[in-house]
């Protein structure tokens, strides 16, 4: 079939999908961190390498990392973070033009064995947090779209003010599967509303931490845990790298 050559421009542009997104990060101190003097937080990497991505046209965003923050402190209801997350998806939810999405990266704080609010929590009540904030931002937030990266690594010797080691990377690991059976069953109650993010930073910045995290003095030698300037951009960019995969 010989089709005419404005009758082909109109498929191609019928077909060619151009996306605003509006995205609210949610996460604790790695997702606010810069790294460095010089450095930008993740969410700042993941909107600029989201901007270059064919069909995507404008990209809004609010980073609303808090430093030591666990699930518990973003509950609705719990008068810390949520309403934060309220004020900024808002305002974003009123550009009908952009599709909202909750980027979340949540589970460094609650694996601590002491120090953080709540902390040590269990896989199950991990589960049960995050299964609360999202069914609250799908409700609130009609059309709206939830994804959930997994955690990234930290030396077993992490401990700073609070106490993590390796008990709590150990507890860290068994938010994974948590986040995975969340997430089906989130394709059965809420539909094309919930994905999984990234889950290739842990293994990565396990096997290259000492270029990707800052070395920092803590009580039991020297521990590494949060990405420094190259590390963040590299997380951002894993962040972004999922995004595109699950929304555009």
């Amino acid at each position: 079939m010989n089709l005419s050559p404005t009758l082909f421009l109109l498929l191609i542009t019928l077909t060619t999908q151009v996306q605003n997104l509006a995205i609210v990060f949610i996460g604790n101190s790695i997702t606010i961190g810069k790294g460095g003097p010089n450095g930008f937080p993740p969410p700042t990497h993941t909107v600029n390498f989201l901007k270059e991505q064919k069909g995507v046209q404008d990209v809004t965003f609010a980073n609303l990392g808090r430093s030591g923050s666990t699930t518990l402190d973003w509950l609705p209801g719990s008068g810390k973070y949520f309403v934060k997350v309220i004020e900024a998806a808002d305002s974003l939810f009123l550009k009908k033009d952009h599709q909202l999405i909750f980027s979340m990266k949540l589970g460094t704080n609650d694996s601590a064995i002491q120090g953080p609010n709540g902390s040590p929590v269990s896989k199950e009540n991990y589960k049960k947090n995050m299964q609360t904030i999202i069914s609250e931002l799908l409700k609130k937030y009609p059309g709206s779209k939830v994804i959930v990266h997994h955690p990234i690594w930290y030396s077993t010797n992490t401990y700073n003010s609070s106490k993590y080691l390796r008990e709590g990377l150990d507890r860290l690991q068994t938010y994974i599967p948590e986040i995975d059976d969340m997430i089906s069953e989130y394709k059965t109650s809420d539909p094309g509303r919930v994905f999984k993010g990234d889950t290739k930073a842990f293994k990565y910045f396990k096997k290259h931490y000492l270029k990707l995290l800052k070395p920092e003095k803590g009580q039991q030698g020297t521990f590494y845990l949060h990405p420094n300037e190259e590390g963040v951009m590299v997380l951002g960019k894993y962040w972004a790298k999922a995004i595109e995969k699950r929304m555009l």
